[in-house]
């Protein structure tokens, strides 16, 4: 697995890229050497992002953690990492190494139970502006809201980032 370190406001000591490359480095018994494992450091405010991006194969995982120090954002990403990895076990059998589910997980300890699908809601749509629907959005308090764009009629997710701005997401029929 080749493990790349990708830093934005902020600069790598030789001891944090030391430990990322050693902690991150035991994932390898789950991915084949051709394997990308991309770390983003940000220092943003007051905390200090790293977000982890697994590229194998064409599939994607992702995690990230906001914690005081990076230090302490790794010991919080990587657990959640390694549970994604053991959540998608069966799709991903066939594309980890043989050997990956052999022993027990590195860094978290035991998996949350599946979640489970408990609530459909069904609900009317009026077409609207981005505008309008960043409105809706302000005013009922969900972390993304589901509109239909007025003119085009396409169904868009409108969510808040991390940032603070807004991002819309546009599905697109493959």
């Amino acid at each position: 697995m080749r493990i790349e370190i990708i830093a934005k406001n902020s600069r790598v000591s030789e001891k944090l890229a030391d430990i990322i490359n050693k902690k991150v480095g035991k994932l390898d018994k789950y991915f084949e050497d051709d394997t990308i494992c991309r770390i983003y450091l940000k220092n943003e405010a007051k905390k200090s992002k790293m977000e982890i991006q697994v590229d194998y194969k064409g599939n994607f995982l992702r995690a990230q953690a906001y914690e005081d120090t990076f230090f302490d954002a790794l010991d919080v990403v990587l657990p959640k990492l390694e549970s994604q990895i053991y959540k998608h076990r069966t799709r991903l059998e066939k594309q980890l190494r043989q050997s990956a589910f052999k022993d027990k997980m590195i860094f978290a300890e035991d998996l949350p139970v599946d979640p489970k699908l408990v609530k459909t809601k069904r609900f009317e749509m009026r077409p609207m502006s981005v505008e309008e629907a960043i409105e809706e959005f302000g005013m009922i308090g969900h972390s993304f809201y589901v509109f239909v764009e007025e003119g085009t009629n396409a169904v868009k997710v409108l969510y808040l980032r991390d940032d603070g701005n807004y991002g819309i997401i546009e599905p697109v029929l493959a």
